[in-house]
């Protein structure tokens, strides 16, 4: 008689499932003018604002609010809301609406709060995704309805969903944890995360100036390899990738405020000469500085 195999019992886990997105209904990065206005509108699913670059005005439940760089502001549904720039600086604005019933979602009713540098990464990587995997017109608030690429990569949607979701299940967490007692020795994550803001904030100060990795270590005590490596792992891309970008960004926001030239831009954001900014800001945005100024013209 054979001898029959061994067939263990295991408990299978069901895991829970605290938040979740069942929809996106619209994705948008504008560029916004200092003259930008939104009269506003009202609709039956939430929206998450998010300032990347500048200050702007919402409106929202008859309050009023300034939303500055680094900030998020949540719009439950059925909330009417307008936004508008502040006539001052042009504004960039990440903008998602998406459906859940989830009673976690509570939390963010009214809510108005800082993005932690930390989960800043979040951000842009539901902004590469969202531009690879729907075909996002330029600055078109009227977009009602998202669209596949033709190119839109594997699992695009799913790691839009599972990042927006991870990114308000930390942003809980975080609120959660405001009130907790110092004294409590940080887990690695947490260091980790620290040292992430560090950089983003040396790379930040520093858009109109010069900063090099090796700056970076003797400012933070770090080897090169360490924090390049923990760097990618948290915002998928090298720190003098991310710093080109910084600095591109802040070129967009110049060229839109339209006080100066592509020459004393250059010059302001210490690039070597004006043909190698120009060179620079094409690879980046897939426009010259000259296509970018008109193209937020029209």
């Amino acid at each position: 008689m054979k001898n029959e195999p061994i067939r263990p019992i295991y408990i299978k886990h069901k895991l829970a499932n605290v938040l979740h997105i069942s929809k996106i209904v619209t994705m948008h990065y504008f560029e916004f003018d200092k003259n930008f206005h939104f009269a506003g509108e009202v609709h039956d699913f939430w929206e998450m604002v998010y300032v990347d670059s500048g200050n702007v005005l919402i409106t929202a439940a008859k309050k009023k609010h300034v939303l500055k760089q680094g900030e998020l502001l949540f719009h439950k549904p059925n909330e009417f809301h307008t936004i508008s720039s502040d006539q001052k600086t042009p504004a960039n604005v990440f903008i998602i609406s998406f459906v859940s019933t989830s009673k976690s979602m509570a939390f963010f009713r009214n809510k108005k709060t800082v993005l932690p540098q930390a989960l800043r990464p979040l951000i842009e990587t539901l902004i590469r995704e969202g531009e690879s995997t729907f075909d996002l017109p330029f600055n078109n608030p009227a977009l009602r309805k998202l669209s596949l690429c033709e190119t839109a990569p594997f699992g695009g949607q799913q790691i839009i969903r599972q990042t927006l979701e991870q990114l308000l299940i930390l942003l809980i967490r975080a609120g959660k944890e405001e009130d907790q007692s110092a004294g409590i020795f940080p887990s690695r994550e947490s260091m980790e995360h620290h040292l992430v803001s560090s950089i983003l904030r040396l790379l930040n100060d520093n858009i109109y100036g010069r900063i090099t990795v090796s700056d970076i270590c003797s400012h933070l005590h770090y080897s090169r390899t360490y924090i390049s490596k923990i760097f990618n792992r948290s915002c998928g891309c090298t720190i003098i990738a991310y710093y080109t970008k910084l600095k591109i960004k802040e070129a967009k926001r110049l060229i839109r405020e339209n006080r100066y030239s592509f020459t004393e831009i250059s010059d302001m954001l210490r690039f070597d000469n004006p043909h190698y900014f120009s060179r620079v800001f094409k690879k980046t945005t897939n426009m010259t500085p000259r296509d970018y100024l008109h193209s937020v013209k029209k």
